[in-house]
């Protein structure tokens, strides 16, 4: 494959610092631009350039020797969404349509998009697949579906080739590159926080639900095995085409799976306390990927959940400064 040159936008956050780093194994030019607001310098991989700036200013980064964008630069917690409105209206859909604009004055033909399976809002059926009704349920997951909808007009328009890949819960580590989120909001490290003892326990929300345990299942997808589908993405946009696929591994677990699991891979004392339901929580999410098989030609090879939680807790531990 010859070299190509990216725009990865968000790529010092945790899944796009993934995917620049699986760009540059690939032998590709990357340039990250990243405001740093919830990324930091350390995930931008070595050998890329980096820019620091607002997906809003990519105007002056891009020209036309880009093949492609990779967007991941967006605001992405749903509680904040549902408290500042405002400031994901802002951040997902106006800086999108700053970057498609940008984009067309420079002549880059390509776009991949970190969209999100909660652009579908609570499931009617499982496994989801991109034919179900979207209808998000907070303003993060709406944002997220406006800018699908605003990439769709550009394809038809002016023949942009893009691809919009819909992620349910990613999960894991790829070598110094993981999850630090800042507040944390996501199961997997928090329960390796309680592993470390920076939380009291981990609170389960909910064992009433009508799954096998009585907890929530959710479709966990390997960040790297996520990074792979971006660069088979880009192989697979057409001009004039707005391609939407479902990342997942197709089968779910619980939470007090999950809970099982760090406790075996950390040997460390888990407690969990039972909390109410939050409002909104579907008992089951998990992703139909097959279009992501079909096309893409996409197939995660990292689905052992003991082994997603290993990494992760690799990558929490060199955070803490400790050795696994």
């Amino acid at each position: 494959m010859s070299q190509r040159k990216y725009l990865v936008t968000g790529g010092a956050g945790y899944v796009g610092s993934v995917v620049a780093a699986h760009l540059l194994a690939a032998g590709h030019a990357v340039t990250v631009l990243d405001d740093l607001s919830t990324g930091f310098a350390a995930g931008v991989p070595a050998g890329a350039a980096f820019v620091r700036g607002r997906v809003q200013d990519a105007a002056e980064v891009l020209d036309g020797s880009y093949d492609a964008v990779l967007h991941f630069a967006a605001s992405s917690q749903v509680g904040e969404s549902v408290a500042d409105p405002e400031k994901y209206w802002r951040n997902n859909v106006a800086g999108s349509l700053e970057l498609v604009s940008a984009m067309r004055k420079a002549g880059v033909p390509r776009l991949v998009f970190s969209s999100t399976a909660a652009t579908y809002g609570e499931p009617e059926r499982v496994p989801i697949e991109e034919t179900a009704r979207t209808a998000p349920t907070n303003p993060y997951g709406a944002t997220k579906l406006a800018v699908d909808h605003l990439i769709a007009g550009e394809c038809a328009a002016h023949g942009l080739a893009a691809v919009s890949l819909r992620y349910f819960n990613v999960a894991g580590a790829h070598g110094r590159y993981g999850e630090r989120h800042d507040p944390e909001s996501h199961l997997i490290p928090l329960v390796l926080q309680v592993a470390l003892g920076r939380r009291p326990h981990i609170a389960v929300y909910g064992d009433d639900y009508p799954t096998p345990d009585g907890t929530c299942v959710r479709d966990y997808i390997h960040v790297a095995d996520l990074a792979e589908a971006h660069l088979l993405a880009l192989d697979a946009a057409r001009p004039g085409e707005h391609l939407v696929c479902n990342l997942g591994n197709g089968s779910g677990f619980s939470v007090r799976e999950v809970i099982e699991a760090v406790r075996r891979v950390t040997g460390r004392q888990i407690p969990a306390v039972t909390a109410a339901r939050r409002p909104g929580d579907p008992a089951v999410l998990v992703a139909s990927a097959e279009r992501a098989r079909s096309v893409l030609g996409w197939r995660p090879t990292r689905t052992d959940l003991d082994g997603i939680v290993a990494d992760a807790w690799t990558f929490a531990l060199a955070l803490e400064g400790k050795q696994p």
